[in-house]
């Protein structure tokens, strides 16, 4: 059994200890091929992973915030082209944008799910203000998936590409339908701590577009078609042997580690009704992966202290809105109505102890210590 304290604190090493036979094989068995870049561990899990997000493509890259490059650049967005996304979310999505040359504009989210708000995006591109938008990235924080139906009309109707980041909701769905294959290409990190994390860095590039996919393979190393020439400018990022091993051990368990999640996440909910903490609401027809377990309270620092006082680890995602943090103040686009959800947000979400290898015990111990506190 893998101890309480490594399951409360290190979510990556109780990863790596509930799979350790088959990913101690694994590796042995990539180390023995001789091949460690773009070799037959990649091939595989590429065509394993696209069938687990249901695409008939998938691109393995080096990271998450790469995959989004490459997504961005396969579309032909660039310098001074403009991108819509949200503020609260990893400062990655719009590190992204800035990387191809293009100029963010940030749209405030909906204060349910904490994704894209479609009310907000079809006001931002009403106003008409500047050069019209090539792409929207609507990011499913948390593991809920954004409003996809909403989304994906206002797009269409806009003739606007929709780039879904699925960084970190590997899994989820909206409607029967996975993330990662509404828009005309999707991003998804292996970061360690994701529903499918690496042991290291990792990413993928998923689209049913042949001709994307096509491209993100050549701009991936280089802009190469044929080796050592490049027919356009592009990167180094690949997915490497030894990663594409582990994720494919992984992988086989990520479906029934997302049910572990939301069973776990139920234990919460059902253990918060009638205390001053708003637990995460679900938008219907949404699938939930809960890559995170965010809660909302006005008294959210109060309350981080009293938990970490008693031994529970927590985090916050994120306690600044990208507009706010100091490398973008004042120099970003933001979007009609402004942010005040995002900055919300910012100031009230807290993130519980929540991944599959958790037991019950741990969720009712952690419901212990906020039933103790008072705000």
């Amino acid at each position: 059994m893998i101890p309480q304290n490594i399951r409360l604190t290190s979510q990556p090493l109780a990863d790596y200890l509930a799979s350790k036979t088959e990913i101690d094989e694994a590796i042995q068995n990539m180390l023995a091929r001789g091949r460690y870049i773009l070799g037959p561990e990649v091939e595989a899990f590429e065509k394993e992973f696209a069938a687990f997000v249901g695409t008939t493509q998938a691109i393995g890259v080096g990271n998450g915030t790469d995959a989004l490059v490459l997504a961005l650049r396969a579309l032909g967005i660039g310098r001074d082209d403009r991108v819509i996304t949200v503020s609260q979310t990893a400062v990655a999505t719009v590190a992204a944008i800035e990387l191809t040359g293009a100029q963010a504009i940030l749209v405030d989210i909906d204060p349910v799910s904490n994704t894209l708000s479609p009310e907000r995006l079809e006001a931002t591109l009403a106003s008409g203000t500047g050069p019209k938008p090539k792409a929207v990235i609507a990011v499913h924080l948390y593991g809920h998936p954004a409003d996809l139906p909403a989304l994906s009309a206002i797009c269409q109707r806009h003739g606007i590409a929709l780039i879904e980041d699925c960084a970190q909701a590997h899994g989820a769905a909206f409607e029967g339908r996975s993330i990662g294959t509404w828009g005309a290409v999707a991003a998804f990190s292996f970061y360690p701590t994701k529903n499918l994390g690496a042991i290291g860095d990792g990413g993928a590039v998923a689209t049913n577009d042949a001709e994307l996919a096509a491209r993100v393979r050549r701009l991936r190393e280089y802009g190469w078609k044929e080796r050592y020439i490049s027919d356009e400018a592009g990167l180094n990022s690949r997915l490497d042997e030894l990663q594409a091993a582990i994720l494919r051990v992984k992988c086989r368990r990520l479906a029934a580690d997302n049910a572990r999640r939301r069973t776990l996440a139920g234990l919460y909910t059902a253990g918060l009704a009638g205390l001053p903490i708003t637990p995460p609401a679900i938008r219907p027809g949404a699938t939930h992966v809960f890559h995170q377990y965010v809660i909302r309270s006005a008294h959210r620092d109060a309350l981080r202290a009293f938990l970490l006082s008693r031994g529970i680890p927590t985090a916050i995602h994120y306690p600044q809105p990208v507009h706010v943090q100091p490398a973008y103040l004042g120099r970003i686009a933001i979007g009609a109505g402004g942010l005040a959800e995002s900055e919300r947000a910012s100031r009230e979400v807290l993130s519980l102890p929540l991944h599959p290898h958790l037991l019950e015990e741990d969720i009712a111990l952690v419901l212990q210590h906020l039933k103790d506190w008072r705000p």
